[in-house]
């Protein structure tokens, strides 16, 4: 038992590295111009979203012949509009840059100015709303594949603010499949097998053994991403993909939920809220390990996260930044770290994201300012020695299935189809 004295030492500690952390905790290593991760990289920016319009649970994908559009928005710091420009960059299947001059992507010029800001509103933290829509009149793609934009100052593009991965698919071939918990491992146990179908008829492909890509993306996860060059077999226009070790997934476990949407009530996954000039403080119930179960379903985001001030009516301007403190009941890994997962970290293992362990508390511990919302996070040690959140055969999984093709001579990748299977339905 840890004595509440040292608890709250510990507390107090944190709120003061909290306010002085203020401009530095969301930001990730330096840029490179080889790094395609979605990231910010200044200190003065956060809150990078990317979503589709009006269904924000749906890929980052811009489908052809569809009326999509995909929005990205981000926060700068203070109270000035900053005068801002992006470009955008075409990517190969595995997120390298292609070698594409721009005019072979794009009509016009490869830049165009931030336009659509809003200024924060009644918060204590001040702010400038961003966003950008695509498609729009400077950015039509006449190329499908992977794509990456890049915002930075006016006239400054070397000096890269932050950047967001996208994509535009063809929408030509059909996409579907399973998810079983019935594995070639296990039985209703711990892990989850992927099968998928690729309906070729619309869209002839002379070597289907060599020349697509599929790639399969489990909660938007960077760390357990599968690629596959040739598939099991080939029936007529059908592309099988199935009964390989490199489909069967960890099943996980349902993301945890915490809803920092107010400053006069704690929610959902909140223990108290105190303020500490000049912030309200958010901590959240201290978690605890997960692989002893029971499993217990939860419909969560897949490890998103949406922007919501419980009384307001435009969040995007009028939710506040606040410290939220993690705590994780769980002894020192050795030779291991603990980290962050989910759509606010970016899906990276980095210092943004890492947990420190407390040896007064013998907790692992993590003070983030993050903008009120509903956020979806689970604990990841990596190297994964160690399994904090345990494996369920039930937890329902989200896994987005992506084709690319590469005809003979051509010099990047198209996305001719995408599709997304859920485990447990």
């Amino acid at each position: 038992m840890v004595d509440n004295h040292i608890i709250a030492a510990a507390r107090a500690v944190a709120v003061v590295a909290a306010a002085a952390a203020l401009p530095l905790s969301s930001a990730a290593a330096g840029y490179s111009p080889d790094d395609t991760r979605t990231a910010i990289f200044s200190p003065d920016y956060r809150t990078l979203t990317i979503e589709t319009e009006g269904n924000r649970l749906a890929p980052a994908i811009l489908v052809d012949g569809l009326d999509d559009r995909l929005v990205i928005g981000f926060d700068g710091m203070g109270d000035e509009r900053e005068y801002l420009r992006y470009s955008i960059y075409h990517c190969d299947a595995n997120w390298r840059l292609s070698d594409l001059a721009d005019s072979e992507v794009f009509d016009g010029f490869n830049y165009a100015d931030v336009e659509d800001y809003a200024f924060s509103r009644g918060t204590i933290t001040h702010y400038v709303h961003y966003t950008i829509s695509l498609p729009n009149e400077a950015f039509s793609f006449r190329l499908s594949g992977n794509y990456l934009l890049r915002v930075y100052p006016e006239n400054e593009p070397e000096e890269v603010l932050l950047q967001a991965r996208f994509m535009v698919s063809e929408g030509a071939v059909g996409v579907g499949g399973s998810v079983s918990s019935r594995t070639d491992i296990d039985y209703n146990a711990s892990h989850q097998q992927v099968a998928v179908n690729v309906d070729l008829r619309k869209y002839p492909v002379r070597d289907p053994y060599n020349d697509l890509t599929l790639r399969i993306i489990q909660n938007g996860r960077n760390d357990n991403t599968v690629t596959f060059r040739h598939p099991t077999r080939v029936n007529g226009t059908t592309l099988s993909y199935e009964h390989m070790p490199r489909l069967i997934f960890p099943a996980g476990n349902e993301y945890r939920r915490m809803e920092a949407v107010s400053t006069s009530y704690p929610g959902m996954g909140v223990d108290m809220i105190t303020f500490e000039e000049p912030y309200y403080n958010i901590w959240l119930a201290t978690d605890r390990p997960r692989l002893a179960g029971p499993y217990r379903f939860d419909r969560t985001q897949h490890g998103r996260f949406f922007v919501r001030e419980y009384n307001s009516t435009s969040s995007d301007t009028e939710a506040d930044y606040v410290p939220v403190h993690f705590s994780l009941d769980l002894s020192l890994i050795p030779d291991a770290e603990v980290y962050l997962d989910g759509d606010f970290t970016h899906r990276a293992f980095d210092s943004a994201s890492r947990m420190d362990y407390n040896p007064s508390t013998g907790r692992y511990e993590k003070t983030m300012m993050l903008k009120q919302g509903a956020y979806n996070y689970q604990y990841l040690a990596d190297p994964p020695v160690s399994d904090i959140e345990g494996n369920f055969y039930q937890t329902v999984n989200e896994y987005l299935v992506l084709v690319y093709y590469r005809a003979p001579g051509e010099r990047h990748d198209r996305l001719i189809g995408s599709g997304v299977l859920y485990s447990g339905t």
